[in-house]
This record gives structure tokens, sequence and C-alpha cells, in this order.
């Protein structure tokens, strides 16, 4: 007798035979027990999962001898014949070859003829979605009203082919690629039958090569057991398909989320010069990530991941190293390279370049996670963690408490700025320019005397004199404001008065603005000098319809803001750190009418860098940014 294939050999003979398709054998083996057999069934699904030995299987128990039964015998002549394929009332159709107008017109004529020796006269065609239109709707009166006697059994691996009159007739059973653990349960019997040793490691890497299809793990088992021999290993079965193992995933998999480079690059050498498939490689990574994303968001739930007990303690290990965010954005650079990999000229290097975009998309921080932390530190709530994609080692100790911020010396004019960094983004606020601030012309006796301007313009950026960390001199009642042309100084309170309402609500807008200076009102026109950064924001989008808002709120009616240019340093200040207005020094005489006061002098500030490292606000800020800190310098020092 000639040699028979393991998977003819070990095809399943009845419904309790079939692997991973449960869902399909009960419902007919209900519908045969309760006598409701339709006139027309579609099985659907990849290749290898069963459709047309489930196709058979439910041909046998139609016309088994006094059947229809569920429970028929293997040695029934009936079945023999239909197991064969020499039954005159089971015929099996390639709908490949099979497809045109006249091999349907003979199939109606030959449906209604009675069975010879069953009940029913079945026909099975496979790959039906080959069936040209013409075909179909030459089938479409036979399908819908058969004979009583005539059973259809369609099978194909593309529903979507199939016309909607066509599956509308039918009952459609999609099945499923078989799961792992079933095919190497299955496989495990199969070799101890044939009398091969086969370890686990070879039996999980030929189901994971089979990719959910029983056939195509029996086949390459068959291939394998002539290659070689009775004793089967992994490696075997690793340079059969072209896969990479389960080692060398992990290891590609830990240097991307390691941030490794070089050593993903290394790794993708090895695999592409032992002859490994590129694409499936590729697949086998996007699934590894695929399994830490949901044991990630599931809780570690093993239930929707099939692993071996070893890859299962190796996802536990990575999944505390990577946040879902940053899995989530791997996965899309993966599953984006996946589609295109076919179209690349160069398969080895477009996976290169796929590998580098991953390292970089989980080391990426969101924009959300940067405005939280800067929110968080503008709002002083304490310390920020630092903007990285890398979960925080568990500590079992407590950390300490922040040591309190010391408090500057009352003589300060202004807290010294933050020390540039060389790690800080391009974002980051320029530094002031030594340029002397414009000097404001001493009020009118009608209105609130003007804030003397700042000292030492050199040292200390312009500060304007609604800002706290202007001195503050003794206001008197504002007189009221009246349209029209008034002095300066009434201009400069106005607006003084406005960029003050902005420092809670609107910091960002607020320090922006600082060292603005009111010019001139006239014709319910505020015109405002600011510094050339900030004339764009201010006077274009939502930041101009504000300012404008509240001017309103000020002095009713058809007001208007402009900003001209002037020559003003933009701020440099710490958008996180409260800053406590300082006082001025009391003057010895007080200033003579129609003279402006003198600034009180600042004497030097010197900073100790220790003391300065200590703030948590430096350190959070710090933390942050990855900021080093390379000089500590005062005003006084600048």
């Amino acid at each position: 007798m000639s040699y028979q294939v393991i998977a003819r050999k070990y095809r399943p003979q009845r419904f309790e035979d079939v692997v991973g398709q449960e869902h399909v054998t009960t419902t007919l083996m209900n519908a045969i027990r309760s006598g409701r057999i339709a006139h027309g069934y579609l099985f659907c699904g990849p290749r290898g999962t069963g459709k047309t030995t489930l196709a058979r299987i439910f041909a046998k128990a139609l016309n088994a001898t006094g059947g229809p039964r569920v429970d028929f015998s293997d040695d029934d002549p009936r079945v023999k014949e239909i197991t064969e394929g020499r039954s005159l009332d089971v015929l099996e159709i390639d709908g490949a070859s099979n497809n045109g107008v006249e091999q349907v017109r003979e199939l109606r004529d030959t449906a209604r003829f009675a069975p010879a020796s069953g009940k029913y006269k079945l026909y099975i065609i496979d790959e039906v979605h080959m069936l040209s239109t013409a075909a179909f709707n030459a089938l479409l009166k036979t399908l819908e009203e058969p004979p009583a006697h005539v059973k259809f059994i369609f099978a194909t691996t593309d529903p979507e082919k199939v016309l909607p009159t066509i599956l509308s007739r039918c009952q459609r059973f999609d099945l499923r690629r078989i799961p792992t653990p079933l095919i190497v349960e299955h496989l495990g019997r199969i070799a101890q039958q044939e009398q091969v040793e086969l370890d686990d490691a070879a039996l999980h890497a030929i189901a994971r090569g089979a990719d959910g299809g029983m056939r195509d793990a029996q086949s390459t088992l068959d291939q394998l057991i002539s290659f070689c021999g009775t004793r089967i290993v992994e490696s075997d079965v690793l340079s059969m398909f072209g896969l990479a193992s389960r080692g060398q995933l992990l290891s590609l998999a830990e240097a991307v989320l390691k941030g490794d480079a070089a050593t993903a690059l290394r790794l993708l050498d090895e695999l592409a010069r032992g002859g490994k498939d590129l694409g499936r490689l590729l697949g086998d990574v996007l699934s590894h990530f695929r399994n830490l994303l949901l044991m990630e968001l599931s809780g570690g739930d093993r239930r929707l991941v099939e692993v071996t007990d070893a890859e299962w303690t190796a996802l536990q290990e990575q999944a505390r190293q990577v946040d879902a965010t940053a899995l989530g954005r791997v996965l899309e650079v993966l599953s984006m390279a996946e589609g295109r990999l076919r179209e690349a000229p160069s398969k080895r290097i477009f996976l290169e370049v796929t590998l580098l975009k991953a390292i970089d998309a989980r080391n990426a921080v969101s924009l959300d996670a940067v405005l939280k932390q800067l929110k968080a530190l503008r709002e002083g709530e304490g310390k920020a963690a630092p903007l990285t994609a890398f979960k925080p080692p568990a500590s079992s100790t407590p950390s300490p408490p922040p040591a309190p911020a010391k408090e500057m010396p009352a003589a300060a004019v202004a807290p010294s700025p933050l020390p540039p960094a060389p790690a800080a983004p391009k974002a980051a606020v320029p530094p002031p320019s030594p340029v002397t601030p414009p000097s404001v012309p001493a009020p009118t006796p009608v209105v609130a005397p003007s804030v003397p301007p700042v000292g030492n313009p050199v040292v200390t950026p312009p500060v304007h004199p609604a800002s706290p960390m202007a001195p503050q001199a003794p206001s008197a009642p504002a007189a009221p404001i009246a349209p029209g042309l008034v002095p300066v100084g009434t201009a400069a309170e106005l607006w003084s008065t406005l960029y003050a309402s902005l420092e809670r609500s609107e910091r960002m807008l607020w320090t922006l603005l600082t060292g603005s200076v009111g010019q001139s009102w006239t014709n319910l026109t505020l015109t405002v000098a600011c510094s050339p950064d900030a004339l764009e924001l201010a006077s274009s989008g939502k930041s101009a319809a504000l300012l404008k808002s509240k001017l309103k709120e000020l002095v009713p009616g058809d007001v208007s803001l402009k900003f001209v240019p002037g020559d003003i340093a933009g701020p440099v200040i710490d958008l996180a750190a409260p800053v406590a207005p300082s006082r001025p020094r009391p003057s010895s005489a007080p200033a003579k009418p129609g003279e402006q006061p003198k600034a009180p002098k600042s004497e030097p500030i010197k900073l100790n860098k220790d003391e300065f490292l200590a703030d948590p606000l430096i350190q959070a800020a710090m933390g942050v940014f990855r900021a080093q800190l390379i000089e500590v310098r005062g005003p006084s020092e600048a």
C-alpha cells in the first residue's frame, strides 16, 4: 500500500475529532438531533482549519444507515463510501475548475434525480468564491428552492467574494484559527503514534509557524520526520520555517525597550545572516509587543495571550520597564512597517530603520505629559517626576520631605533668573539682553503715582510696575479713566491694572508681557509697547481677544488695544516659582514735586551653590528638563 501523509492519515472522521471548532460541531450535531437541517451551508475560514473535513463528516451523518444520526459507525458501508470518495450521492466539486454556467446547468439537471442509496444527494463545492457571477446567478433558483433530497455545502477562504444573494440563502459558519496549545497537544499525540521524539520547544515552534492551521502543522511534522528522523529539536524547526528563536525575540524586544540601538542592530544582523525570514521576524516582534500591551492593560490576564510559562515570565519582567502609552507608540510604528515591508527594495535596511523608529517612539514623551509637568510646577504641587517613558523603580523607603526654600535677602530688587542649562529645550524663553528700559514720566497729580523704573538695567531685566518682582510704592486713589488723550501716566496705570489681572488666570501670557509699558490712551485705544517676542502673540488670536475683553471690564465702551514694538527685554523668570514681592527700602527724603523718585539701590546678592541646589523647585525643574547645573550667579555677578 502506498504511503499516506500525516494530514490525510490523521484526518478527523467524526465531529468529536475536529480540533478547535466546537462552535461549529455543536451547532451541526444539535441540528441533526432536532431534525432542523437546512438546505444550504457555507463553511468559511483560513486554510487548514477543517472546512472540507466538516463538510464530509456532515455528509456522513446525513447519509449514514438509519440517518441522519450523529453517532454513526465508521464500519457503515455508506460511511466508508463517503470516506473513500466513491459515493454516488456525495459529489465534491472544485469551484476553481468548474466555475462556468455550463457546469452549473449540469448540476441543476442531475439534482432532479433521487439519491442512489442514501437519504440525501449532497453537493460539496470547494472554493465556491471562484464561481463566476453568471454561474452564481444560474445557481440561485436551485439553491433557494432545491428538491427535498438535495443539500448544498459550500467551502471558501474568501467569503467576501461570494455574492450576497448566495450568502443570504445559506447558513454561514466561520471557522477560526486553531489556538497554539491545541495544535501542540494534537501534534504530541500524533508524534507518539508515529514513535517520534519531539521536545516541547520544537512542538511550540511548529505550532507558531503553522499560524493556526492544523494541516500546515501536520505537513511540517511530516517533512521534519523525513529530514531529522525520529528525533526533532527546536533548531531543526527554526531552520525549516526561517523563524527566530524565542530567546532571540526576547533579546530583540529587550533592546528596543531599553533604547539600545547597537544591540538591536547587532541582533538583526545575526538573524539576517542566519537566513531568517525578515517578514516573519517583524510579525513575531509585533506579536510580542501586542502581548506586552494586552498584559499591561488587562492587569496580567493570561487568557488573552498564547504563550508558554517561560515566555509569560519574560513578559512579566519586560512589562515592568514600560507603560501602555509607550507600547502603543511602538506598536503603531511596527504595524505601519508590516504593511510596507513587501514594497521595500531592501527588507533588511527597512527593518533596521523600523527598529530605530521604534526605539525613538518608545523613548518619546508626549506633549500632554510635558504640559502636565509644567502645570504641576507652576501650581506648586511639589516635586514633579522626570519626563520619561520608563517606569520609576519601586522604592521600599519613603522619600524625605523636600527642604523648605530659603528666603532671598530683603534688599533684593528681583530674584536671580535660572542659569541657562545646556539640555534645556529650544523653546525656552530667551535670556534678557542688557537694554535700558524706557523711562516713564512722572504722573500727574490727578492719578496714582507711577512706579519708578528698576535700577541698574544692565544687571536686572526690566520689570513692569505691576509685576510682583517690582518694588511697590504707596498708592493713592486712582482718578477715573476718561476716553481721549490723557497723560502717559494714566495709560501706564490702565495697562498696569490690566496686566495684573493676568497673573493668576493667564500665567504664560502674563510672563510673556513682563516689562511692557502703556504709552498712550487715545480715542478709546490703549497703546502698549512690548518686546518683539511678545508682539506677535499678544496682537493676534485668542490672546488679543482675551486682552480686549479684560480691557472692556475696566473701561466700558468700544475700546481697543494696540501693541507696538519697544526696546524692552523679554522676560526671564521661572514659571513654576511663586515669586514673593520684594519690599523697597524706605527713602530718607521724599521726592520733590515734579521729580521722579529714584530707585533704591540693591545690595549685591551672593548665591550659595549648595543652597541653590537644595531648593526643591530647582531640583524639580532640573528633573523635568534633564538639566545639569553648570554655574550659579546672582544679579550683581552677571
